[in-house]
């Protein structure tokens, strides 16, 4: 399919047979000088409203708990302090939803609070039990609104975003496109608030170094993410094979327009060879917790021929991790190779590593697998990283 015609198929085609979406909402959308905008969220209900009538089934991500706290308790700005924030969150975090279910209430939908931490995305059984629970409040029609946990979370598991946490989200329940609100139009090649000479992107089909260095991260005051990490999360959700669209939030009826096909907002085209869910949650929902270093065999079996990795071909190992943890496995000049899940710790691959997969009994008098790292749980950089910048953008 030619560059158009996938714009063409995106923008109309596709968006005529979703059947469940991820909606994230920026603290910059629905909060004003006075706290929440009553009137933005207002109108944000309405429009999903109208997609659950239609038969699209809407996931809503929702930044705002930290600023709707901040403006209730009189702060004019985030303070520094991690205990402070996870105080402010916890007041904000209660107006947010109120504010949600009274607005939602007027348009005959219940809402459902769902917190989330890095941690219950990075754990498989957590992550499969808030799959499970999404998906029944999905089937009982009621609207989903998620948020980070912010008054439990620390930095070691934060998602960092919500950003983050909505392409995590979207791919976690299996849905077929991001639209990520924000208080500008899009992506421009520069800043539209410093630049008045700043364009429009309206397609991106390949995210590049070049596209993420110009996104650059510029935060507003109240939010933590940026256009970068929009940019970031559409890359991640492109390799997992769904189109993101980020557009402006504070108009009118932008969810109507965009599935009108109005060429609303900045489109990720996605990828056509997509990772499958498990290789995309390894590649990005579990923080690696080691590394292992390989020789060029063990480089060659892996990057070319697609195979496992075995103890004989690692040459060491760093840091301190269990079972079923994720780790970073580099070449012999430290190059990242892939990331991937351990079927042993760390401490037992000390002791076998460089042997035979037959001796792996004979030292830890138990195997658990021949691999140390099983093909189907490899993800390989090349898979996930940005393309180089020669192809930058598609279409302004």
């Amino acid at each position: 399919m030619v560059f158009q015609e996938k714009v063409h198929y995106y923008r109309t085609g596709y968006l005529s047979s979703v059947k469940r979406i991820v909606i994230k909402v920026g603290s910059g959308v629905i909060t004003g000088a006075s706290g929440l905008n009553v009137e933005v969220m207002h109108n944000l209900a309405a429009n999903i409203c109208w997609l659950w009538e239609r038969g699209i089934e809407v996931l809503l991500v929702s930044s705002g708990a930290i600023s709707a706290g901040m403006k209730k308790l009189g702060f004019s700005k985030r303070p520094s302090s991690l205990s402070a924030q996870q105080a402010i969150a916890a007041v904000g975090q209660s107006e947010l939803m109120f504010s949600y279910e009274r607005i939602f209430s007027r348009f005959g939908k219940k809402v459902a609070q769902v917190l989330l931490t890095k941690e219950d995305i990075s754990h498989r059984q957590r992550y499969l039990n808030a799959r499970s629970t999404i998906f029944t409040l999905l089937s009982w029609k009621i609207q989903p609104i998620i948020n980070e946990n912010d008054t439990v979370t620390v930095d070691e598991i934060k998602f960092g975003d919500n950003d983050n946490l909505s392409a995590l989200v979207a791919k976690l329940t299996e849905s077929e496109l991001l639209i990520n609100l924000t208080n500008i139009d899009g992506l421009f090649d520069k800043d539209p608030r410093v630049y008045k000479d700043a364009r429009l992107i309206k397609v991106v089909e390949n995210v590049t170094k070049g596209l993420l260095k110009g996104a650059g991260k510029i935060p507003g005051a109240l939010g933590t993410g940026g256009m970068l990490s929009k940019v970031k999360a559409a890359h991640q959700l492109a390799i997992g094979g769904i189109p993101t669209i980020i557009a402006n939030g504070l108009k009118q009826d932008i969810i109507k327009k965009i599935f009108s096909g109005e060429e609303e907002g900045t489109l990720f085209i996605p990828q056509e060879s997509a990772l499958s869910c498990k290789r995309h949650w390894i590649a990005f929902a579990k923080a690696p917790r080691g590394s292992l270093i390989i020789d060029r065999g063990a480089e060659k079996a892996i990057m070319e021929n697609g195979k496992s990795l075995l103890p004989a071909g690692i040459k060491e190992v760093k840091g301190r991790f269990n079972r079923g943890d994720s780790v970073i496995i580099l070449n012999e000049d430290g190059k990242e190779l892939a990331i991937g899940l351990v079927n042993y710790s760390s401490a037992d691959i000390k002791k076998i590593h460089g042997l035979k997969t037959s001796d792996i009994e004979k030292v830890l008098e138990f195997k658990y697998a021949d691999e140390v790292v099983h093909r189907d749980n490899l993800v390989l950089k090349n898979q996930i990283e940005e393309g180089d910048d020669l192809c930058l953008i598609q279409g302004y």
